[in-house]
């Protein structure tokens, strides 16, 4: 969070090192808000209008209403990005970050009369892949989804996902993938495909997981690729028995699982279908940064 000196607060851009936001805010209390995290390649928003449109679903999920327009965000998203190309011109890409909570208020659980929501954005450096990882994979663990039944929703109450990503980081693995009465769901902080003789599924979208839009470019990429997909349940038993398995989200991009449950997926390494795929997924996001898509 080095080359974070910008950022946008209820209305105004100012020095981050100056931002400040009440401890009674419901936020800070309750977790009341939804987040949104948008990549930025070469200086264009990935898939603004999906991410910002899922924003705008979010936040009526739970009662808050879009403080501003699709044109308004893109306007204080442009000039976060716009400040971090100024002032630290080596950095090639982006992610911008969102919160809004539901605001200031006397703490009650219940919804406060109408108040201002708490809005704030940043930009900062992207995260950048190894090549050793989308090389040779990751490890992950598999963990029961004891999260709440809302998983659709952006929240930014993410105690439970915290939880089980600790799991996985004191098992000294990147990802706890989550099992939900005997079905897959998705990871604690990314969604998951599999693949069994050459067929990629990943499960559907439901409460029960968080409708990604990495996912989403991916499920695109595979209709128009040699490949077949299918959006359908998973079995836990299915999951250990794939030949591949991938984890997807803004943060890790497309990431082979090689390892579960001390076990080899496959022969151990990325495996040729995910290979393809992050080929052309490379290749959309070469074509983002040329300002070729959007």
């Amino acid at each position: 969070m080095n080359n974070i000196d910008l950022v946008y607060l209820d209305g105004k851009f100012l020095p981050a090192k100056d931002a400040k936001i009440s401890p009674f805010d419901r936020g800070f209390i309750f977790g009341d808000g939804i987040y949104e995290v948008i990549p930025v390649f070469g200086g264009h928003g990935f898939r603004l209008a999906e991410h910002l449109q899922r924003l705008t679903n979010n936040l009526a999920a739970i009662s808050i209403s879009n403080p501003h327009t699709q044109d308004q965000w893109a306007g204080i998203i442009n000039k976060l990005i716009d400040n971090v190309v100024t002032n630290f011109p080596d950095i090639i890409d982006q992610m911008v970050y969102i919160q809004i909570t539901r605001g200031v208020a006397p703490r009650d659980h219940a919804f406060p009369g109408k108040i201002p929501p708490t809005v704030f954005a940043y930009a900062d450096t992207a995260p950048v892949t190894k090549s050793e990882y989308t090389e040779h994979g990751v490890s992950a663990i598999t963990c029961p989804d004891n999260r709440w039944q809302r998983c659709e929703i952006k929240a930014t109450s993410l105690l439970a996902n915290v939880l089980l990503r600790q799991q996985a980081a004191e098992a000294n693995v990147t990802e706890a993938i989550l099992i939900r009465d005997n079905f897959l769901t998705e990871g604690a902080a990314s969604n998951i495909f599999i693949v069994k003789d050459k067929l990629i599924r990943t499960p559907p979208k439901s409460e029960q997981i968080l409708p990604g839009i990495t996912r989403d470019l991916l499920v695109e990429l595979i209709t128009k690729s040699k490949f077949t997909g299918e959006e359908t349940m998973i079995t836990e038993q299915e999951l250990s028995d794939a030949d591949e398995i991938w984890m997807t989200s803004s943060v890790k991009e497309i990431l082979p699982v090689t390892l579960l449950n001390g076990n080899k997926v496959g022969n151990g390494l990325a495996g040729p279908v995910y290979k393809n795929i992050l080929g052309k997924y490379r290749t959309y996001k070469q074509s983002l940064r040329d300002g070729a898509v959007t």
